[in-house]
């Protein structure tokens, strides 16, 4: 049994006009206008392939297919449909219809599982204006209370509490709310690098996740004119923020090794020409699969960025807003898959990923693993993402295929 590739591009194609830029990316960032739309369009398609369909506190939307009633805890399979800002058609959203598409197929079929199916797309998996990734699924795995959530907002002061609302969860709700139980989670998505490219495979069986650690850093200078402020008196947030990032470059590269540093989002304030900057806000990103390694680069950033503050004469917070440690995924899972990879014909190879996803969190509450199809030149977060119908088609039947070996054996 095959899904219809035909079918899944074509939505692919669909979902991905929903938040699409000039440029040709796809800018759906959570609680923006595009993408309470592309839920409300997901939520209708669920109920009309007969799916019940629920939202829960954090707002993660879950569509339930019956079982045939003989065991009672459901298979889950799904992804996130928001995107990065000026990103891609693939991320996050392949796996979320994809697992659409099983469904379908199914359907098409005639097939019950003895397990109830459930597909989940989860709320805010890439980082946003609140400053929670992978939002949904660290809530549902306890690793989110609402009491943080509802103390945040937004640069324009709304709160998260109004946008998970509107969504249709209620973060008063979640400390209470009864966690379903499940009996595996399958997550299906684009690679976001060139390991299988440079293998000559389409797909990979994840077996791993690194450890990934993320502060936001304010530097509090002094705000003042440029022309008229000589440079021994200013307090320049702006140089010291940028002798920051140069140091997480330099500290990083140092170590000659897989661990990856990132300053990613970068803001100036007051951001104008004839002002020296009073403010920056950045967000520093250390990625590693190894804990010790990690941990040891932070703590040098850390106490670099001390150095830079004191001989700067400026301010300096930092607030931690995501430590999410190693994740191995089940092995029998893999095992699983393998297995259906090898009857399907499909080459493939087992790696581990370097971004993290939901499965991570949910490999915490349930038996987990991922499927990785080939990302073209291995980019990601990108107008430029490209994953081919070909490469797809292998991975979206891995996780047909895998999905019904597990529904014999769990």
């Amino acid at each position: 049994m095959e899904i219809n590739i035909d079918r899944l591009m074509a939505n692919i194609e669909a979902y991905a006009t929903y938040g699409k830029d000039k440029n040709g990316g796809v800018n759906r960032p959570s609680f923006s206008a595009a993408d309470y739309e592309v839920r409300n369009l997901f939520t209708q398609e669920l109920k009309a392939l007969g799916m019940s369909v629920s939202v829960d506190s954090i707002a993660n939307i879950w569509g339930t297919l019956p079982g045939s009633g003989e065991k009672d805890v459901p298979l889950v399979i799904g992804s996130h449909l928001d995107t990065v800002p000026n990103g891609g058609k693939y991320d996050g959203a392949l796996g979320v219809l994809a697992a659409k598409e099983v469904v379908q197929t199914l359907i098409d079929h005639h097939i019950t599982l003895a397990h109830p199916l459930q597909i989940v797309s989860f709320t805010a998996e890439e980082a946003n204006e609140f400053n929670f990734s992978t939002m949904g699924s660290r809530a549902i795995s306890g690793k989110l209370v609402s009491q943080e959530l509802l103390a945040a907002s937004d640069r324009t002061g709304r709160t998260l509490a109004t946008a998970i609302e509107k969504a249709g969860g209620d973060l008063s709700l979640m400390d209470e709310e009864e966690k379903g139980a499940m009996a595996a989670y399958f997550e299906l998505h684009i690679e976001q690098g060139s390991k299988l490219e440079n293998e000559k495979l389409s797909v990979g069986i994840v077996d791993s996740i690194v450890g990934i650690y993320r502060d936001l850093v304010t530097i509090e200078g002094q705000q003042n004119h440029s022309g008229t402020t000589v440079m021994k008196s200013r307090k320049d947030a702006l140089a010291a923020a940028g002798e920051m990032v140069a140091e997480v470059q330099k500290l990083t590269l140092a170590l000659n090794s897989d661990t990856v540093a990132t300053v990613g989002k970068f803001d100036v304030f007051p951001n104008a020409a004839n002002i020296i900057p009073g403010r920056v806000e950045f967000t520093l990103e250390v990625r590693s699969a190894n804990k010790k390694e990690r941990e040891s680069l932070v703590q040098q950033i850390h106490e670099a960025f001390q150095a830079i503050k004191n001989r700067h004469g400026v301010k300096m917070a930092v607030a931690n807003s995501y430590n999410t440690q190693e994740c191995d995924f089940d092995r029998q899972l893999i095992g699983i898959l393998e297995e259906a990879a090898a009857e399907s014909g499909i080459p493939y190879t087992i790696l581990p990923s370097m971004a993290g996803h939901d499965a991570m969190n949910l490999a915490q509450m349930t038996p987990s693993v991922m499927i990785f199809v080939k990302s073209i030149n291995g980019i990601s977060h990108s107008p430029k993402e490209l994953s081919i119908p070909e490469d797809i088609e292998k991975s979206a039947n891995l996780l047909l295929n895998g999905l019904l070996k597990a529904d014999q054996i769990l």
